[in-house]
């Protein structure tokens, strides 16, 4: 499957779940625009591991919670592409900065989800869709268990950012169709990668004791794969939305967790015969 020709702006490629994208769409043979905000050491690695795959890049720096970055950022792909193919909105705080439950949270930290996610999508699909042609793809990186459901509390930020987040995909996915554009959003499920943050998704911010039984909850059988996610996971999904073949999907949420979105919570493990 190729993609060479394409050129693709990942958001928060510099570590995780977005270097891992920008790595597989390089594979195929993309070329990547790889956005940081504060570790330019991140980025440049993510750039020469681009060019291990025999493809190239750039590198980008911009605070997605600011709108001026944000059009500083596109102008600088538009300059260095003159096009853009595949545009991947990834780019989150880190948990501290939003990780409160609704008695607590701060207006400062509620924006901060609310900003990076849906502003920052509302803003990266106008800017990036001018410069794409028929067979341009925009994905948004989301949540959707966190966004539409309210039990954990302390997400109540990010989930109401990711929710906001997902009706934009739909709303976007209608405004392009007839210019042949595709927008959609993926959904991961736990994603844990090596002990590192640059590998990891957003739950290494966590307490490993609580890492800890995340993972136990999935490989008991909350997840039927038995297992927590990788980086990897989720950028294969990517790639195949990238694919010319995907050009009848819109609109759409793909949930790429294993399984662990189509477990009934309410009955234990033992009576859904899952255990």
């Amino acid at each position: 499957m190729s993609l060479r020709g394409k050129y693709a702006l990942i958001t928060g490629s510099s570590r995780g779940i977005g270097r891992a994208i920008a790595l597989k769409l390089a594979e195929c043979g993309a070329k990547i625009g790889v956005h940081y905000y504060k570790n330019i050491d991140a980025a440049n690695d993510t750039l020469a591991k681009v060019r291990e795959r025999r493809s190239d890049g750039f590198i980008v720096q911009a605070d997605v919670n600011r709108t001026d970055d944000i059009r500083g950022m596109m102008d600088h792909v538009k300059s260095e592409f003159g096009k853009l193919d595949i545009f991947v909105s990834n780019a989150r705080p880190e948990i501290p900065e939003f990780y409160k439950p609704p008695m607590e949270i701060r207006v400062e930290q509620w924006q901060q989800a609310i900003n990076s996610q849906a502003t920052a999508f509302l803003l990266g699909a106008q800017l990036a869709a001018p410069l794409m042609g028929r067979g341009g793809r925009i994905i948004a990186i989301t949540h959707s268990p966190g966004a539409r459901s309210g039990s954990w509390q302390p997400w109540v930020g990010m989930g109401s950012a990711k929710a906001a987040m997902e009706s934009l995909v739909r709303y976007f996915a209608v405004a392009l169709a007839r210019r042949g554009i595709t927008v959609n959003s993926l959904s991961p499920g736990v994603i844990f990668g090596a002990a590192n943050l640059v590998d990891g998704g957003v739950l290494v911010g966590l307490p490993p004791e609580v890492q800890q039984a995340i993972k136990s909850w999935h490989e008991i059988g909350w997840c039927p794969s038995r297992r927590t996610g990788t980086p990897q996971d989720v950028a294969n999904a990517t790639m195949l939305i990238c694919m010319e073949e995907s050009s009848w999907m819109t609109g759409q949420i793909f949930y790429v967790d294993g399984g662990a979105s189509i477990m009934d919570t309410v009955f234990p493990l033992e009576i859904q015969g899952a255990a």
